[in-house]
């Protein structure tokens, strides 16, 4: 039989004949294959797994890409990549002072530091919480009694490094103190701040201080956070060394003294010292009564320049100029000049210029009190003469003892121990006989002969400091005093009061001229001192702070 074909077959759906519509101009034709994608559009990762590898299975561990391997060991871990020229192996000298071992270990890059040794496995070390309030307290001491930024960051590096913390990143501003500790890379990180909301002068508790920071970075003394806790309680605990009358005292005999410094007499001394106990009184009256600072130099100014006017209404043969800037001596902020420009110096641009603005405020401050008292005076026909007081008065022997008994003074109101006042005093005499020697004798510049005396005194503090590994603070601050530009000052005041505005005005950049002097040959004379120190390695050599020309 024959079968009767069913009937038409009907041709398959993809056999069908399409419009133009229906086909796309990026299809290819029937019998063409089609081809492979181009390299850049492979859809495939390029960190999946090539053909025929099988990932080996992990045991309770997600899959991320921030997750660390199972064998990781940040302590034993071997390098991923070799530089064709190697990896520079950092050692720094354990013998050098620690503060020139944090500071170049600071300017290094992260990845440059050397690790701390290892603990043994069944010691384990302090909590990292405690380590950092710890690191932040002596970080205020040191901020609030006056160091530079960067000698705070180098503390507070070394105190953290001590206790095993590598991976920190102190930061120091004016007012507050951070730090940030992260283990490693994939773990999170702890950061802490204090802010700094009182300053005060005490070298003592600062030298204390230093002796804590020097027996915690000893390598034959260990100090648990706990003593370390108990010796810090002690140094704010303890009395200032000097009562508030020897503080007054000291105030009238530093008056005094820079006085004769400028030509006085006896009765200039008593007269300028009797002025500047009343300031000081004032001052301390003020600042009970909380008063800011400002109010407090204004009126600590104001005695001084009155007593000057008074021995001038009363016609009396004596130097009124001197008393008044006697008094000026002990007001002018020198060591937060010299601390700001040391910021500037070493990269620290934020709190250089809040320093700066701080040294401003107490400028305009005296000059505002000072200016008040003359203006007072010309309206009586006080005359003041500005141009019988710039005679210079060579008396050498006079002028060293008086430049010391300066410093000595200056010392004690500074609360410095005892015995790092002898070796102040010693350091200013030097830098006076210095100054006079070009400023007098040679007749030269008077702000080359202020940069070379601080220059003298930067480099003689900073290597007794060393030798004592104290901080180089009580042996260059009370020293620079005999420097401090108090003639140009009184006199641009002077000047304004008697309406001589660019005399005035010219007076007053020469006192700045001179106390930035003053702030760059101390700052000099550290950095030269660290020179003839024993160089913490010479792999690791101190580099400079920034470099921003690109070179």
């Amino acid at each position: 039989m024959v079968a009767e074909p069913e009937g038409p077959e009907e041709a398959p759906e993809d056999r069908k004949p399409q419009s133009d519509e229906a086909r796309s101009a990026f299809v290819p034709p029937a019998g063409v294959e089609k081809p492979a994608p181009p390299e850049e559009e492979h859809p495939t990762s390029e960190f999946s797994l090539p053909a025929g590898l099988t990932a080996e299975p992990q045991q309770d561990q997600e899959g991320s890409a921030f997750a660390p391997p199972a064998t990781y060991s940040s302590k034993t871990s071997p390098p991923v990549f070799t530089p064709a020229y190697g990896i520079p192996l950092v050692r720094i000298s354990q013998d050098a002072p620690w503060q020139d071992r944090m500071r170049t270990m600071l300017r290094l890059p992260v990845h440059e530091r050397p690790v701390p040794e290892a603990r043994k496995e069944d010691e384990s070390g302090p909590s990292v919480p405690r380590v950092l309030d710890l690191t932040l307290r002596i970080g205020e001491l040191l901020l609030a009694g006056g160091e530079g930024a960067e000698d705070v960051e180098a503390a507070m590096f070394a105190i953290c490094r001590s206790y095993g913390l590598d991976r920190v990143e102190p930061t120091v501003t004016f007012t507050l103190l951070s730090v940030t500790y992260q283990p490693s890379l994939v773990d999170d990180p702890v950061t802490a701040n204090r802010t700094v909301r009182r300053r005060g002068t005490d070298y003592t508790r600062l030298a204390a201080v230093y002796q804590l920071l020097a027996d915690i970075n000893a390598r034959a003394h260990e100090v648990s956070p706990e003593e370390a806790y108990r010796r810090l309680a002690e140094i704010r605990r303890n009395r200032h060394p000097y009562p508030g009358w020897a503080l007054t005292a000291a105030a009238g005999v530093l008056a005094g003294a820079a006085s004769v410094l400028l030509g006085g007499g006896p009765t200039v001394f008593f007269v300028a010292a009797l002025g500047a106990v009343l300031g000081d009184r004032l001052a301390w009256l003020c600042a009970g009564r909380g008063l800011p600072e400002f109010y407090q130099f204004l009126v600590a100014a104001m005695p001084p320049a009155a007593m000057g006017v008074l021995l001038t209404l009363l016609h009396a043969d004596l130097r009124p100029s001197a008393v008044i800037t006697g008094g000026l001596f002990a007001l002018i902020p020198g060591r937060a000049l010299v601390a700001a420009v040391q910021d500037g110096l070493t990269g620290f641009y934020i709190t250089a210029s809040a320093r700066l603005l701080e040294v401003a405020y107490f400028f305009v401050a005296i000059v505002v009190g000072v200016l008040s008292v003359l203006y007072v005076a010309v309206q009586f026909d006080a005359q003041l003469n500005p141009e019988g007081a710039l005679r210079a008065v060579e008396r050498p022997v006079t002028q060293i003892l008086a430049s010391m008994v300066l410093c000595a003074t200056f010392a004690i109101l500074l609360q410095q121990s005892r015995s790092t006042v002898l070796f102040a005093t010693l350091n200013g005499g030097v830098a006076w006989v210095i100054y006079a020697s070009i400023a007098v004798t040679a007749e030269a510049s008077t702000v080359m002969a202020t940069a070379v005396a601080a220059g003298l005194v930067g480099l003689f503090g900073q290597l007794i400091a060393r030798y004592h590994h104290t901080s180089s603070l009580p042996y260059v601050t009370a020293a620079i005093g005999p420097l401090l530009p108090g003639s140009a000052t009184y006199f641009g005041v002077l000047a304004i009061a008697q309406n001589n505005l660019d005399q005035g005005f010219a007076s007053l950049a020469k006192a700045a001229a001179l106390a930035l002097a003053i702030a760059i040959g101390v700052n000099l004379g550290s950095e030269l001192a660290r020179l003839f120190m024993q160089a913490p390695g010479a792999a690791a050599a101190r580099r400079a702070a920034k470099r921003t020309r690109g070179f």
